[in-house]
């Protein structure tokens, strides 16, 4: 019988009733927009680093991480192929790429510069890099036997263009001095500006040949769906026990990631908190002026053999009905416009320390709009509660003075 007086109650206070609802669905949309915004910037951020840089699974020889970087000849993968069959075979797994790291100096005939460069095997890294931008020229191919593509730092400081020869010192496997005289063939743009300052890339084969090895340093695993990761690098480690090898995803091989990742959940937390703080306010303050309105309504309802706490969950049932409403009416609402700004695209400038902007999104994720009605539901019932005891210690006499 409450359950239908509660319901027969919201819809006879309709101007109440619309003004909660407001305050409901405005909460409820501005989590399901900002939370689907926040997870794009996740997304694409995640991407950009996977497809520029760093595969979804890199394996390196032990150490590699913390000292590969002054000395890669030192921690070399004897034999990439087989490392990278053996990994291939796994179902999660799209393909096995190796990369041959090197240090040195890069010389345009007039001045130096240092370079990171990074041996390549052009085909199958050009399904990888989605993300890598060919600003001038084009990019490396398997038929290339010197060619080099260089950052677009590295051009600007060398003032490089393609067609340039330029020279390329490096220290062999053996401590010796060897050099090579290559062409640039393009200049690309990756997501991160400091890559592009330092990076040059060659074919691998040229690469072994200058370094003197048959070896590569990592071997960069791409996956045919981001979310196997975790499933993938399992079972990569697993394959690589005891070998010497040790295998790291992209989010432990991207601190940058992990930092962004952890500001960005702790502000939308705080707009989670505040959001719910607002819809409580202004729900608390409507019902808290309807509550008393009606005193006098409650007043008769406690004559007629109703106990006070009938009228606690009375009020109570109200706007728990209308939080259900209201979170209903903000979801679909939110989930309408999410797919409609989704399809026009939020332009958005290059995050910091990155080279080009993007188009944002609003993903729609379930677990992100189920959270958004349970909060616009929660609200209202929480809201309700003190107004609701109030109504509901009053004294009966006090109560139905109020309808004269």
């Amino acid at each position: 019988m409450l359950i239908k007086l509660a319901l027969r109650n919201i819809f006879r206070q309709r101007i109440r009733s619309v003004i909660t609802l407001i305050a409901i669905v405005f909460g409820v949309v501005g989590l399901i927009l900002s939370g689907g915004f926040v997870k794009d910037i996740f997304v694409q951020l995640g991407e950009a680093i996977i497809q520029s840089e760093t595969g979804h699974v890199q394996v390196f020889r032990e150490g590699f991480r913390e000292k590969g970087s002054r000395q890669p000849d030192r921690y070399l993968i004897d034999e990439p192929a087989s490392v990278a069959d053996r990994i291939a075979s796994s179902p999660q797994v799209r393909e096995v790429a190796s990369r041959l790291s090197f240090s040195g100096l890069l010389n345009n005939g007039k001045r130096d510069l240092a370079i990171i460069g990074e041996g390549i095997e052009p085909e199958k890294e050009a399904r990888l890099g989605g993300f890598l931008k060919m600003l001038s020229g084009r990019a490396l191919s398997d038929a290339d036997a010197f060619g080099m593509i260089v950052g677009q730092g590295v051009a600007q400081s060398l003032a490089l263009k393609v067609g340039d020869q330029v020279t390329l010192l490096v220290n062999t496997a053996g401590g010796a001095l060897n050099t090579v005289d290559v062409e640039v063939i393009g200049i690309f743009q990756s997501f991160s500006r400091d890559f592009d300052a330092r990076a040059v890339r060659i074919p691998l084969a040229a690469a072994q040949e200058l370094l003197a090895t048959t070896g590569a340093n990592q071997l960069v695993v791409t996956l045919h769906r981001t979310q196997d990761t975790d499933a993938a690098l399992a079972t990569i480690q697993a394959q690589l026990a005891g070998s010497g090898l040790e295998a790291y995803s992209w989010k432990q091989l991207s601190d940058f990631y992990e930092k962004t990742l952890q500001l960005y959940d702790r502000q939308f937390g705080v707009l989670q908190v505040i959001i719910l703080v607002m819809v409580l306010l202004s729900v608390a303050n409507t019902v808290n002026m309807s509550a008393f309105e009606r005193l006098g309504e409650f007043g008769t309802l406690q004559a007629l053999g109703n106990r006070q706490r009938d009228i606690f969950r009375l009020i109570l049932l109200e706007n728990t009905f209308l939080g259900l409403i209201g979170g209903t009416l903000g979801a679909i609402i939110g989930i309408g416009l999410a797919l409609a700004i989704s399809a026009i695209g939020i332009p958005m400038p290059p995050p910091p320390s990155a080279n080009t902007g993007y188009t944002a999104m609003i993903r729609l994720d379930a677990a992100n709009v189920a959270t958004a009605f349970l909060i616009g539901v929660l609200a209202t019932a929480l809201a309700a509660i003190f107004p609701a005891r109030r109504v509901s210690r009053t004294e009966l006499v006090e109560a139905l003075r109020q309808r004269i």
